[in-house]
């Protein structure tokens, strides 16, 4: 399988990310990155669009459902929001949407943080394996990968590559 260029399809998500924040009529939005994929594609993408507009980080791992079963992973760190959350607009960034348990967490965190005006989603890529009913508002790509195949990206320079969990 050939998998997309992500320095392309960044190029592409700032163009539609602009699209869909003027259609919504929000000019100050705050971005925030899930740790550690999805802060590598904010980054890149937050280079793409020009902007210098702060980056808020967010580590899941106490509000994964399946916290309990897997434990405390090793690289846990703090999240890190450097602006408020209630009221504004947040743009909520992830690498690599699959079962949308990581999105639940993540808005779980943020509305402990408080109530935001809205949440759009930005996905690089779509594995088309959701468990829940969430789904990007901007999307790089969508992938169908076998069952014992999944993508993992590398940063900060974007490296995509198929991992076959059989092997």
């Amino acid at each position: 399988m050939s998998l997309p260029n992500p320095i392309e399809l960044i190029s592409q998500m700032a163009v539609d990310l602009k699209a869909h924040l003027a259609q919504r009529g929000i000019s100050e939005p705050r971005y925030i990155g899930i740790r550690t994929g999805g802060i590598w594609v904010a980054q890149a993408l937050l280079e793409a669009l020009g902007s210098d507009s702060p980056l808020g980080t967010l580590d899941v791992s106490f509000y994964r459902d399946d916290f309990s079963q897997n434990g405390l992973h090793p690289q846990v760190r703090p999240s890190e929001l450097p602006f408020e959350i209630e009221g504004q607009h947040l743009v909520l960034i992830d690498d690599v949407l699959m079962s949308g348990r990581t999105i639940r967490a993540a808005l779980n965190e943020l509305f402990d943080y408080g109530r935001p005006a809205s949440v759009t989603l930005v996905c690089l890529l779509d594995l088309d394996a959701a468990e829940l009913p969430i789904r990007p508002n901007v999307l790089g790509a969508t992938l169908s990968l076998a069952a014992n195949e999944r993508v993992k990206l590398s940063g900060p320079e974007l490296q995509l590559e198929i991992q076959d969990l059989a092997l």
